[in-house]
């Protein structure tokens, strides 16, 4: 659990907007089961009120009584910021709590933090919130019933000791000071995710390499096929049977889809994610492309 103090103020409708995390309304009744707790005095504005629930907003006058009776009331440095509030936040981890759980809390913080003094008649109008999952809100007005300004104690090691006890006997998750244990954990899991991206990099490396051997036209396996293709096509078409010329066709379109493959491959290549390493030297071409056949005789047409 942990206790936050905030800034003093000098509206409550702030305050009590904050603890219920929406604003003050008029129309919204606020039952024992959100104000878990508060000062001994109010029991007597209950008895006045009958059995009518009070919204926030009335909450919120409640505490600004006190300002009103005693406009001049100030703290030892002149400070008359009389609205004081603090909140306390459980474990995301922690159990659910009772009501009867919520106002112990209540009780303790606030006579932890001084603005409850059991026995006393004349002390500060307080109320507890429970108004939020896992989050207590206190809220004061520091003007006593006699007008005197509430003295606090030192806050800070007062609410440290007071929430371990709270913890320890609620049976609640303390806020860890130390190093977190999960966090070995984590580091290695990311360092082993950093090491399967860059295991990863290499292979898509490794096969960009591949697919532009495959697709090189100088000494690729692909180009070397499309070459013998085309020159078959070359020879067919220069046949005086009727059939040669049409397959001679057919064997021109194999050889640009050849060339499609080619170029589809050299697009897969570029599009990997490689580690920008380029290899010293030219690879080993896998098949060696035979450019150099000759053309049938009598023809002068070119062999790519």
């Amino acid at each position: 659990m942990i206790i936050r103090i905030h800034e003093r103020g000098i509206d409550p409708n702030d305050a009590v907007a904050e603890a219920l995390g929406r604003p003050v309304s008029r129309q919204e009744g606020l039952t024992d089961h959100t104000v878990v707790a508060h000062w001994p005095g109010l029991d007597a504005y209950f008895l006045d009120d009958g059995d009518r629930v009070w919204t926030s907003a009335d909450w919120a006058q409640h505490l600004n009584i006190p300002s009103w009776q005693h406009r001049h009331a100030a703290d030892e440095q002149g400070d008359r910021r009389a609205i004081w509030h603090a909140s306390a936040r459980l474990h995301p981890d922690d159990r659910d709590l009772t009501l009867p759980e919520w106002a112990e809390i209540a009780h303790r913080i606030a006579r932890a933090t001084g603005i409850h003094h059991p026995g006393d008649d004349h002390g500060c109008r307080w109320i507890a919130v429970q108004a939020q999952p896992g989050r207590l809100d206190l809220l004061a007005n520091l003007i006593r019933a006699d007008g005197a300004w509430t003295q606090q104690r030192p806050l800070l090691k007062t609410l440290i000791v007071e929430s371990r006890r709270i913890e320890a006997e609620l049976g609640l998750i303390a806020p860890r000071t130390g190093p977190d244990p999960q966090q070995a954990v984590q580091q290695a899991r990311f360092a082993g995710r950093s090491t399967l991206q860059a295991n990863a990099i290499d292979v898509t490396t490794q096969l960009a390499d591949l697919l532009r051997q495959l697709a090189d036209e100088r000494t690729g396996p692909l180009s070397t096929v499309r070459g013998l293709v085309e020159h078959s096509a070359q020879r067919l078409d220069r046949l005086p049977d009727a059939h040669g010329p049409g397959s001679a066709h057919q064997l021109e379109l194999i050889a640009r889809r050849l060339h499609g493959i080619q170029q589809d491959l050299n697009a897969m290549a570029g599009a990997l994610p490689t580690n920008g390493r380029t290899s010293a030297t030219t690879p080993t071409p896998l098949v060696t492309r035979a450019t150099g056949l000759p053309p049938a005789p009598g023809t002068s047409r070119p062999v790519r």
